[in-house]
């Protein structure tokens, strides 16, 4: 069974012409049109409706329809879901909340020449991006739980990671997501199949969600195009070959819009750097993910390894960790190295997704390689946010 069928910065020299570019998608998803913004996602994801908020359910193979796992019922207290709109082919992005617990996924494309690193066995940034830097924090300073490596433990997470809310059909959803250094300091990372779906929308990424405080910095709606469509980042071969044959493309990216106070997300809670090119052999990577029966997310410190899957219908190489207790809700989650416990953010190597959408057990977990195709989709999704 696929992990989400579970229940329970850049640099200034980066020029791109705008718009998306070759073999690739700018969105995946469809939003319902007219403006989406802070102050309205607030109003749609409640507290309740988050809390009932289900894993995204897995993508459908290529040509057939999407069969989502009957969802747990809106409650009645929270604002009705807007009818979906008509299936057309589009884009999808995400907004903010509060921690919760793990999840899985990730994905990439694009061609023009960057002045970027070419890739090799060392960690290269993608484009080189500044430190991180400390920013004001409304809840105490995070703490990553201590256990022995590979053994999971919920915690009440950290800023940069948190939940990504959305509506498919009738139902309420969610994956894992964290927010990833930019120019624009506007961008989400996540798996591509939790933004896949032409009835996709009313995308939110709330940082640092749990149950017991599910907004701590806000909500971050994933803005959307001026067709009503989110403008999320995915790989067109992801989309048109499937989660199976393209899981080394399972990675998205969102542009997110600011917060009810008019701040930017990496102003509000910082960024983690991506990082392309570097080995699949991690000795210390923080895998932090929001599980689905959870009312916090997971934490786990384990190495990674390289796999190579054999299957034909799913081909490719692989980040693979061993993490106990990372079910549905998980995909999207970042594989963190080089965490600073001062500033609470790292280099982000990876996200829960990739083969089998995760993996088909809670206790391992997949990666898509963080290569060449992942950094062009970045720089694309990049170049898209400047093009406006």
């Amino acid at each position: 069974m696929l992990r989400t069928f579970t229940l329970a910065a850049a640099t200034a020299a980066l020029l791109l012409p705008g718009g998306p570019l070759p073999g690739l998608e700018t969105g995946t998803a469809e939003a319902s049109a007219g403006h989406w913004t802070a102050r309205e996602a607030a109003a749609f994801w409640t507290p309740e409706r988050m809390a009932a908020a289900v894993p995204v359910p897995g993508p459908p193979t290529p040509g057939t329809s999407t069969p989502a796992p009957a969802p747990a019922p809106v409650p009645t207290s929270a604002p009705a879901p807007a009818a979906p709109p008509a299936a057309v082919p589009s884009a999808a992005p995400s907004a903010p909340a509060a921690p919760a617990e793990p999840a899985a996924s990730a994905a990439a494309a694009s061609a023009v020449p960057v002045p970027v690193p070419a890739a090799s066995t060392l960690p290269a940034p993608v484009p080189a991006v500044p430190a991180p830097t400390t920013v004001p924090s409304p809840l105490p300073a995070p703490v990553i739980p201590s256990a022995a490596p590979g053994v999971g433990q919920d915690f009440d997470g950290i800023p940069v990671v948190g939940r990504m809310f959305v509506m498919k059909g009738a139902g309420a959803y969610f994956c894992t997501a964290s927010v990833v250094s930019s120019p624009g300091r506007n961008m989400v990372l996540s798996a591509a199949h939790c933004l896949l779906g032409s009835d996709t929308r009313q995308v939110a990424f709330v940082p640092q969600y749990t149950r017991a405080n599910p907004r701590p910095y806000g909500m971050f709606p994933v803005l959307r195009d001026a067709a009503g469509k989110s403008k999320v980042w995915i790989a067109s071969r992801y989309r048109t070959e499937g989660a199976a044959k393209a899981a080394t493309l399972d990675v998205a990216f969102a542009q997110v819009g600011p917060d009810a106070d008019g701040e930017d997300v990496e102003d509000v809670v910082g960024a983690n750097r991506l990082v392309t090119g570097a080995t699949f052999n991690h000795p210390k990577v923080l895998l932090i993910g929001h599980p689905a029966p959870s009312p916090r997310p997971r934490a786990c410190v384990n190495k990674t390894t390289k796999f190579t899957s054999t299957d034909p219908g799913s081909p490719g190489s692989f980040l693979r960790i061993d993490c106990t207790g990372y079910p549905g809700g998980t995909s999207g989650g970042p594989f963190i190295t080089r965490f600073d416990e001062d500033t609470s953010t790292g280099d982000v190597v990876g996200v829960i997704g990739g083969w089998e959408t995760g993996g088909p057990t809670a206790d391992t977990s997949y990666s898509a390689y963080f290569g060449a195709e992942i950094r062009k989709l970045y720089q694309s999704a990049v170049a898209g946010v400047r093009a406006e």
